[in-house]
């Protein structure tokens, strides 16, 4: 993999000042009718921690993230980031409170460019009232050219000059993949929450996208929950993991006890090939 080329950006965390991030779910249910899509888990996730959260398809996994984020309200259980619970927060709270995200499908609007759909991230860090705004006041001009210059850095460190002023529906799906990652962290979130990034691919795209993960965590101590089903990855990069089946947690540790673990491995393979 290429190393990182991008100089120390405004954007993300230093190390000495990173940015506090601790959730903490206990005992959530979620259920749709009569079918429970979450059963009692339980999961913490530390400052700094890149942790996984795998499963088979249908175990729940998108529902949990849902949850953290405000689109599903689970029936009972807490959770709680940094001490507060924003258990029945909507989706714009827990943006602000330092929680963003990318999805499995897409979430871009493809008639706009890259940048365009970036800047509208920023709309929440915007300080100025409608009257300045309206007269483009000297404290506008400078707000706007540090929203610019962030954004210009998650593009250099991203590799995405070359597509910046091209619509996204125009874009390779890799790319917009990566676009959509450049959109969530110009939310300057403390928690970053990753919806099967890798999906649809190729193994280059797959490497740069690996590779800005691990600098992002890594080198700017960024805290990650990633939802990945290329194991591969997902065991070289997690530090700790969390198996889903059926809703339920039923293991969680390094890649190591994960890959032995018998039940995550009936989940994945079924009993008769473990037999």
């Amino acid at each position: 993999m290429k190393a990182f080329r991008g100089r120390p950006s405004i954007m993300v965390n230093k190390p000495e000042h990173i940015k506090k991030a601790e959730l903490e779910i206990k005992n959530l249910n979620l259920s749709f009718g009569g079918v429970a899509a979450i059963k009692h888990v339980d999961l913490n996730v530390r400052t700094g921690e890149l942790m996984a959260v795998i499963g088979p398809n249908g175990a729940g996994k998108t529902s949990l993230l849902n949850c953290i984020t405000g689109f599903y309200s689970p029936q009972s259980g807490k959770i709680f980031f940094n001490g507060q619970d924003i258990t029945n927060f909507h989706a714009h709270q827990l943006v602000k409170v330092g929680i963003g995200r990318t999805f499995q499908n897409i979430e871009l609007f493809p008639g706009m460019t890259v940048l365009a759909n970036m800047t509208l991230a920023r709309h929440l860090h915007c300080n100025y009232s409608f009257v300045h705004s309206w007269f483009f006041s000297p404290r506008v001009i400078k707000e706007e050219m540090r929203h610019r210059q962030i954004l210009e850095e998650i593009i250099d460190f991203l590799e995405m000059q070359s597509i910046r002023k091209k619509e996204v529906g125009s874009l390779p799906y890799g790319m917009m993949k990566r676009v959509e990652l450049g959109r969530a962290l110009a939310l300057e979130p403390k928690l970053l929450i990753l919806d099967e990034p890798f999906a649809g691919m190729n193994l280059e795209e797959k490497e740069d996208m690996v590779r800005f993960l691990l600098e992002l965590n890594q080198r700017w101590g960024l805290t990650m929950i990633l939802v990945e089903h290329d194991m591969s990855i997902v065991m070289n990069i997690a530090q700790r993991i969390m198996v889903l089946n059926f809703g339920q947690k039923i293991g969680e540790g390094g890649a190591e006890e994960i890959a032995k673990n018998p039940e995550v491995i009936k989940a994945y393979l079924g009993e008769s090939e473990i037999i």
